[in-house]
């Protein structure tokens, strides 16, 4: 989005210097006492999207700020629950399968009863991979176990379908292309994998972005790549045994591809790759840093359930409020929690959350420019929703 938005200022900008340029080597006449006229400056267009995100900033507290980095679930048909979630300022909504009715109908009327803000849309985001991870009984497309043994139109085929789909349910983002790549057969992810080779998985995964391109925004998982870390990062955080080196000639390969073909989301994965950070990539910023120096990434940088952190028992990732300070400070824009009946088993709210990461930011911890940053980009894909 920022890299196309950009595009007319920048040319705009070039046009304005050349401009000058050319005034600057006109000559006048000795003789002449008319004064030249002024240069006509071409006005920089103003971003509607952008000029409405730093007006709603500018009406945010810190917390308002701190719980709109958050995207819920709450189980159950019944759209109060959820509601009361972006009511109390979250920007975002998982379903999960327990959220889904009998009829495609039913879905669009539950995702359009958990409007709230009209100017600012609810994000609806979805685990619509197909196959072994399928929320809607009515998506026929082919799933990964298929299309890695086609042609990467296939992919594009079959996600522009699946994308059609969700759109017409009222989701808005799909937590659906599964980036990571292995040949391994035990690997839990395997099922999931659109190719078993970094330059098969590759071509498959912008194949799928731009099936979805235009009609919900595109995630790419689970970065920096889950086929090379044995083990099963909802349990425990599997560790990868690459070099940097050997991680940009294998796993990097297809997230890079789907960056370029214009994904909006990047979904980071619990778990490590100790030769470059002993820490998982959802709170590494390291790993931030790469995905957004070296692979050139500016969307959404949203992490994997953050209560699988908690779930795996290690006592470093026993408190709710830290992970979240250490996701935001790491470098995550959108903060995934998928909870369950009683989060309040988990320590969880929206308010606890928020006042979590506020405190950080008044105490040094994150930055308020690291905030707000990532309060823009959920924002900005917000609004533009509503365009």
């Amino acid at each position: 989005m920022k890299r196309t938005a950009a595009l007319p200022l920048l040319v705009t900008a070039v046009l304005i210097g050349s401009a000058a340029c050319a005034g600057g080597v006109a000559e006048r006449s000795p003789e002449s006492t008319t004064p030249a006229p002024a240069a006509t400056r071409t006005p920089i267009p103003v971003d509607p999207i952008a000029a409405w995100v730093d007006e709603r900033m500018s009406q945010l507290t810190l917390e308002q700020k701190s719980a709109a980095l958050l995207m819920l679930h709450a189980p159950g048909l019944d759209p109060a629950p959820l509601r009361a979630l972006i009511e109390d300022g979250a920007s975002g909504l998982i379903l999960m399968g327990d959220n889904m009715p009998a009829t495609p109908a039913e879905l669009a009327a539950l995702t359009t009863a958990l409007e709230v803000d009209p100017e600012a849309p609810p994000l609806i985001g979805i685990d619509e991979e197909g196959g072994e991870v399928q929320r809607l009984d009515w998506d026929d497309a082919a799933s990964a176990e298929g299309l890695r043994a086609e042609p990467p139109a296939a992919s594009r085929d079959a996600f522009s379908s699946r994308a059609g789909y969700l759109a017409d349910s009222g989701i808005s983002a799909n937590f659906g292309i599964v980036a990571d790549v292995t040949a391994d057969q035990g690997s839990f992810i395997f099922g999931r994998v659109l190719g078993t080779d970094p330059a098969g998985s590759a071509d498959r995964v912008a194949a799928a972005v731009a099936g979805e391109r235009g009609v919900v925004a595109s995630t790419l998982k689970h970065f920096p790549g889950h086929g090379a870390a044995p083990g099963d990062s909802h349990s425990s955080v599997p560790s990868a045994p690459l070099t940097i080196e050997e991680w940009r000639a294998g796993p990097a390969l297809p997230f890079q591809s789907g960056i370029d073909a214009g994904a909006e989301m990047v979904m980071t994965g619990h778990l490590a790759y100790p030769a470059v950070d002993a820490a998982p990539a959802s709170l590494s910023p390291e790993w931030h840093r790469i995905l957004r120096d070296d692979l050139g990434f500016d969307g959404i940088v949203v992490t994997d359930d953050m209560l699988m952190l908690q779930h795996n028992g290690l006592p470093e990732f026993a408190d709710p409020g830290e992970n979240a300070v250490r996701a935001v400070a790491a470098g995550a824009d959108l903060l995934l929690y998928v909870l369950p009946a009683d989060p309040a088993e988990f320590g969880i709210s929206v308010p606890s959350l928020a006042g979590s990461i506020a405190a950080a930011v008044q105490s040094g911890r994150i930055s308020e420019k690291r905030l707000d940053d990532a309060v823009a980009r959920v924002l900005t894909m917000r609004r533009a929703l509503s365009t």
